[in-house]
């Protein structure tokens, strides 16, 4: 009877389990290299015309929202093409320079750190990481921008560039406090 028992119960917390997670398709926002193509893109965002852009792709996402959803911003992506001569097999600039990315909620608001400690750029990579880390917080910015669209309350968004060593330590100009939504923007 106690193996019965004890049977039902962990087969209803399975159960329990597969159908507490919900999946929801939404956009996400990430920084792409355009390299092994022929086009730059205006990023108008950052006034410069770079091998290089934010686009958003569609993720099936469950978890902690809006913190999964930022973290999601750094997945691998292979591009998709019809083109034999196109064989970048990454595209996600975080993923190529290897720069993470958390996020934490807190009482103070959503704390995204992008981590630089790891950094490096690769040599076919035409761009500098202020320029990465610049595409990086505008994907960012407007992935919660979609998420935040219909939400009732504005979330504070605390930004922060973490990992940095005497060279890097410009690039903590970076970080930055902001408001995404309205007050009643769902109503």
């Amino acid at each position: 009877m106690k193996i019965w028992l004890r049977s039902l119960f962990l087969a209803s917390a399975l159960l329990l389990d597969a159908f507490a997670s919900t999946i929801m398709v939404v956009p996400v926002f990430e920084p792409l290299s355009l390299r092994g193509t022929d086009g730059d893109a205006a990023v108008t965002d950052v006034d410069e015309a770079l091998q290089a852009c934010v686009m958003a792709r569609p993720m099936a996402l469950s978890g902690a929202m809006p913190e999964d959803l930022v973290t999601a911003i750094r997945s691998p992506h292979l591009i998709p093409t019809n083109n034999p001569n196109y064989k970048i097999q990454e595209a996600n600039l975080l993923v190529l320079c290897n720069i993470l990315l958390q996020a934490e909620m807190s009482e103070t608001g959503l704390l995204v750190k992008i981590d630089v400690a790891q950094l490096t750029i690769p040599p076919d990579v035409d761009l500098t990481t202020r320029q990465i880390l610049k595409l990086a917080i505008i994907a960012v910015r407007k992935t919660l921008e979609e998420y935040q669209r219909p939400q009732p309350k504005p979330l504070s968004v605390i930004l922060t560039i973490e990992g940095t060593d005497e060279a890097k330590a410009t690039l903590r100009e970076l970080n930055s406090n902001f408001t995404i939504g309205e007050e009643g923007a769902a109503n």
